[in-house]
């Protein structure tokens, strides 16, 4: 049976959209050159598969460009991180983000600044 598809994004899938989101808008070639440039020797067909993956998800839009299909991101950094944040509360934390908030807060290791800013933030004194 298959893996159900994920709506937050797997590793590779978050290295194409990173790079997706520096440009705006790519041909499949264009990213895999992008990506190459990287160190790491990605492979066309890895390339397309993850677009059209990523394209299913409802991150990107498909176009055609004369024979070359066009990938244009629909989904800005911003609204992912959003998502994922959303997931994993709703995963782990059972739909409270106070508890993911005292989590942080109790296992994670967080400077002077960091707590500072926190702080004006709940104090209603910062913009995120």
């Amino acid at each position: 049976m298959p893996r159900p598809t994920s709506p937050t994004l797997t590793p590779a899938e978050l290295r194409v959209m990173k790079a997706m989101w520096r440009r705006g808008s790519a041909t499949a070639s264009e990213m895999v050159e992008l990506l190459c440039r990287g160190g790491k020797d990605w492979k066309d067909s890895t390339v397309r598969t993850i677009l059209r993956i990523l394209e299913r998800k409802g991150y990107l839009r498909q176009s055609r460009d004369g024979r070359a299909l066009v990938y244009t991101v629909i989904v800005d950094e911003s609204e992912a991180r959003r998502g994922v944040v959303r997931d994993l509360i709703a995963r782990f934390f059972d739909d409270s983000p106070e508890r993911l908030v005292l989590n942080v807060l109790e296992h994670e290791d967080l400077d002077r600044s960091e707590l500072a800013r926190l702080k004006r933030l709940v104090e209603g004194n910062d913009k995120p």
